[in-house]
């Protein structure tokens, strides 16, 4: 099978996520990389295409849109793996000359750069493709599969988080400063890593989220994006759904879980240990599912030989692959509409938290320099709010009712 062409956008030199995507890209022999824009600084662009022995090296991605796209052999998609505040202008230059996009998450730093992916996307013949590459572990697909032939019942509770520890204290360094610089991501970890967890909940039990209340919190003096935060959730159908998500969360390193629990089981999926998933049929021992064993869709070895993180991005690739060449539809790939519930999430948070701000509900100690409580429904699901009796206490101030949605995507 010829390999496809691809493009890269950042990942130059001193870049985590640009390697880990040409890893991926390279492990099932679907993709060669040809291209980039590796860096905004051109020297350091040209140096690092040298490293990895680009055919074409670029000092902007307006100059790669433009060349690529009126080559003969250009490339066929390209990956955009800058920080997020570069996503969406390298995204419509590279849509806007008929290139498919391969996005890192999440999709956006603000509402408005959603919004300019989101029209570019709808006039686009070429595809977009957003790495949500937790959602291509084989066990996770094999919770989804549960869930949907209806093993645990109908869904009832759900409960994620992804809590790291690597923020904990005042921390600088490449990956860190433009982390917790909100010009540049737009959010703290509820947009690091707080969409991963989201976008699990949604892809596993194939409910959309209703409304959420959220406390966001920076613990860390002088941080100016949340590093830990608790949300609620409602789903379709009533079902209740818990999120954590946190960077000082000391002794996780890595730790990404979901647990689901419907009326005849549950089930238990952790990151740090991927190839096992705990399932528990109610009355009946709990099972250890392990990946192979009914679980072969995105698996390369025999079992009990690990795959994660690397195997995860590589099967999107893959995926895509086959979807841009039209073996498959790729209707379980992440794309712009789960970019845009990530974005959702995120805005959602942070607007009703604003909101809370303006009206006074502000709390400030030594311990906590953020503590806001807020509602928020999805566009998507207009009419369904919490019910008027739905009251938040914060520290002694009066409660009150909270409603409202959040502006509306596009």
């Amino acid at each position: 099978m010829k390999k496809l062409k691809l493009g890269m956008v950042g990942g130059g030199q001193g870049a985590f996520i640009g390697g880990v995507h040409r890893i991926a890209a390279r492990m099932d022999d679907r993709w060669e990389l040809v291209s980039g824009a590796l860096s905004s600084n051109k020297e350091r662009a040209k140096v690092s295409a040298d490293e990895i022995g680009l055919v074409r090296s670029y000092s902007s991605f307006e100059e790669m849109a433009k060349v690529e796209g009126s080559l003969e052999d250009g490339i066929d998609a390209v990956s955009i793996v800058t920080p997020n505040n570069v996503h969406s202008a390298p995204v419509v230059a590279f849509l806007n000359a008929g290139i498919h996009v391969i996005c890192d998450k999440p999709l956006a730093a603000t509402m408005e750069q959603a919004n300019q992916i989101s029209e570019s996307v709808e006039k686009s013949e070429a595809r977009f493709f957003l790495t949500h590459n937790y959602t291509a572990y084989p066990l996770i697909r094999q919770a989804q599969k549960l869930v949907k032939e209806g093993a645990l019942g109908r869904i009832r509770v759900v409960q994620s988080e992804y809590v790291q520890d690597w923020l904990t204290n005042e921390t600088s360094n490449r990956q860190a400063d433009w982390r917790t610089d909100p010009k540049q991501s737009g959010a703290g970890s509820i947009g690091d890593i707080g969409t991963h967890a989201f976008n699990l909940v949604e892809f596993v039990t194939g409910l959309k989220t209703e409304a959420i209340s959220a406390e966001l919190h920076s613990f860390v003096t002088g941080r100016k994006v949340d590093d830990n935060a608790h949300i609620r959730a409602r789903l379709q159908d009533g079902v209740k759904a818990q999120i954590w998500t946190s960077q000082v969360a000391v002794g996780h390193e890595n730790d990404l879980r979901i647990r689901v629990y419907g009326d005849k089981g549950g089930l238990e999926w952790r990151q740090e240990n991927p190839n096992q998933m705990r399932l528990s049929i109610f009355g009946e021992p709990s099972k250890i599912l392990t990946r192979g064993y009914g679980s072969d869709e995105g698996t390369r070895i025999p079992p009990g030989h690990p795959e994660g993180y690397l195997e995860g991005f590589a099967n999107l690739y893959s995926e895509i692959a086959d979807t841009i060449i039209g073996i498959n539809s790729g209707e379980n790939l992440p794309g712009l509409q789960s970019g845009l519930n990530g974005m959702w999430f995120i805005s959602a948070c942070q607007e009703r938290v604003q909101k809370m701000m303006e009206c006074g509900f502000s709390v400030n100690n030594s311990n906590c320099r953020i503590a806001h409580v807020c509602i928020s429904s999805n566009p998507s699901f207009p009419n369904t709010l919490f019910p008027n009796d739905c009251r938040k206490y914060l520290r002694g101030l009066p409660s009150r009712e909270l409603t409202g949605s959040s502006k509306h995507l596009g």
